[in-house]
């Protein structure tokens, strides 16, 4: 972590959180609308989010732009110390730095997806990560997502939510989000690319993508937006009430 605008907000949120300790983990495949859900939710139950996709985004940015073998763990282990990576809150969203450059856009390029996937698969590169993500939940009520935070992460979390839906529900709504950013893709491609990612997330050595075994449940194929906010929020404030 770094300070300033970051430090701020995260003062900000120990401040204003009313439980003692609330840790919400949201797991679940590439487009599944985790960061979506998990952001809304925190906003309407005062938690803080975290965005973890955005970190290794953000690593896979910086492996980009220096041309390294994003498959070579040694070779990204080795552009690792040179990193200062910094998360910000500026009214209620996550922005990304990249030693002090904004990042935030370019992270969430239809390129950047498959550079994170790269990147989180290397030990070295998820140990760098661990320890800013374990200490954002120490500090703070959070609802974070990712690929391995209930199983990895945050084994110890509070409630631990799988998130998924059909591969091309997925592309549909990555599809959405990338012509409203003004971006062209085609459909075919953007499903080949989200088949391509789960592939590669739930068959990688180190920290694979998988449902926690305590962890519920949450198809939303067949339903839409709001009525995924609502289930989602209802099982988390649910399970806020009863550890108050």
């Amino acid at each position: 972590m770094g300070n300033s605008a970051a430090e701020r907000g995260l003062r900000s949120a120990r401040e204003e959180k009313k439980m003692k300790s609330f840790d919400v983990a949201i797991d679940g495949p590439s487009g599944a609308g985790k960061s979506s859900l998990a952001r809304r939710c925190a906003a309407e139950l005062g938690l803080l989010y975290v965005d973890t996709g955005a970190i290794y985004r953000t690593v896979g940015l910086a492996a980009l732009r220096r041309g390294v073998d994003r498959k070579d763990e040694t070779a990204v282990a080795a552009i690792l110390p040179e990193l200062e990576i910094q998360m910000a809150y500026e009214d209620g969203e996550q922005r990304m730095y990249l030693n002090g450059e904004d990042v935030s856009r370019e992270i969430r390029m239809p390129e950047i997806s498959m550079c994170a996937s790269d990147v989180s698969a290397h030990a070295a590169v998820r140990s760098f990560l661990l320890e800013m993500q374990r200490k954002l939940a120490r500090e703070n009520c959070v609802i974070m997502d990712g690929r391995d935070i209930g199983t990895v992460v945050l084994p110890e979390a509070k409630l631990k939510i799988y998130l998924t839906a059909s591969p091309e529900a997925r592309a549909d709504r990555r599809m959405k989000e990338l012509v409203a950013k003004g971006v062209e893709q085609p459909y075919e491609e953007v499903l080949r690319d989200i088949i391509q990612r789960d592939e590669q997330d739930m068959n990688r050595e180190v920290a694979p993508l998988r449902q926690a075994e305590d962890a519920v449940l949450v198809d939303t194929t067949e339903i839409d937006f709001d009525e995924s906010f609502r289930l989602l929020c209802g099982i988390i404030r649910e399970r806020m009430e009863a550890e108050a």
